[in-house]
């Protein structure tokens, strides 16, 4: 294998994103930079955002220190965020669609027409609002230099859509349409066609990283024992070969080394139950942080 390193960020919501950014903080406080050895930085949903985070040039400490930074206030009158729905209903209906699938490619293509349904409930404001508050979070909105995957779903056919520099789409409007959960808000449209979060085919798309010598995944909902707390999308049921444990088995059968980093106890408990809740961004960086500096003796080949 000529490329060397991939890093995958998987999806995991606001509490998700924020112990991403701590882990490669922590990580890099302890000599692994990932920010400077990834050849390649998958990144899904919430690990979309963090992809450009770790793309965009800024130091690992000043990453984490935004994240630790309180959210601005917002003027009187303004949301911080477009208005959800009960997101209890959203996952129960999301669960009822992963029990009924017969396949990873039914279950796409079902979460898709859960997503199109769900148009009918919110605006063109709404959608407006979605895409603004993506391109806030990111400190880029210029597709970095350094090879980075963007994936999202189409909604109309359940197939996988994966946006680098070279594909022509904007690059908010590449992380807005991986992170549009459907039923949580608008599907995306780019260049007229309707894309939803990839999470519903994979937390983390690990497959993407075929052909890479050492693969290192970054995952805020995988590798837990037991069911998932209550409210967490990703305990949806998940067809053969779409969870994390057979994509990692699947790339070291092709020759890669992979390193597997899931939140440990402390970084668990600092997440909570509710990975949509923007109050777990800093307990989760911090714990996140405090792992990073742990597990930075796991990657011996940097």
């Amino acid at each position: 294998m000529v490329r060397n390193v991939a890093l995958v960020l998987g999806g995991g919501g606001a509490a998700g994103n924020a112990w991403l950014i701590g882990i490669i903080a922590g990580l890099a406080e302890a000599g692994v930079d990932l920010t400077e050895a990834a050849d390649l930085v998958i990144g899904t949903s919430a690990g979309a955002n963090a992809a450009v985070q770790v793309r965009s040039g800024i130091p690992p400490g000043e990453l984490l220190a935004a994240v630790l930074s309180p959210l601005p206030v917002q003027p009187a009158g303004q949301s911080r965020q477009p208005p959800f729905p009960s997101m209890d209903s959203v996952f129960e209906r999301m669960r009822s669609i992963s029990a009924s699938a017969t396949s990873a490619a039914d279950l796409q293509r079902a979460m898709g027409a859960f997503g199109l349904e769900s148009d009918a409930k919110f605006g063109p404001e709404v959608a407006k609002q979605r895409r603004a508050l993506v391109a806030a979070r990111l400190p880029r909105h210029e597709w970095p230099e350094g090879p980075m995957l963007v994936v999202a779903v189409d909604a109309l056919t359940g197939e996988l859509a994966a946006f680098d520099r070279d594909s022509g789409v904007d690059l908010v409007d590449a992380a807005t349409a991986s992170t549009a959960l459907p039923g949580a808000g608008p599907t995306h449209s780019i260049n007229g066609v309707r894309y939803i979060s990839v999470g519903v085919r994979s937390a983390d798309n690990a497959d993407l990283a075929s052909g890479y010598a050492n693969v290192i995944v970054l995952s805020p909902f995988s590798g837990r024992s037991g069911p998932l707390p209550e409210g967490q999308f990703e305990g949806l049921r998940r067809p053969p070969g779409a969870d994390l444990a057979s994509e990692v088995e699947a790339l070291r059968q092709q020759g890669s080394r992979v390193v597997v980093i899931t939140p440990d106890v402390d970084s668990r408990a600092a997440m909570g139950t509710n990975q949509m809740d923007l109050a777990t961004r800093i307990p989760a960086a911090r714990a996140g942080f405090a792992q990073g500096k742990q597990e930075a003796a796991r990657i011996t080949f940097l």
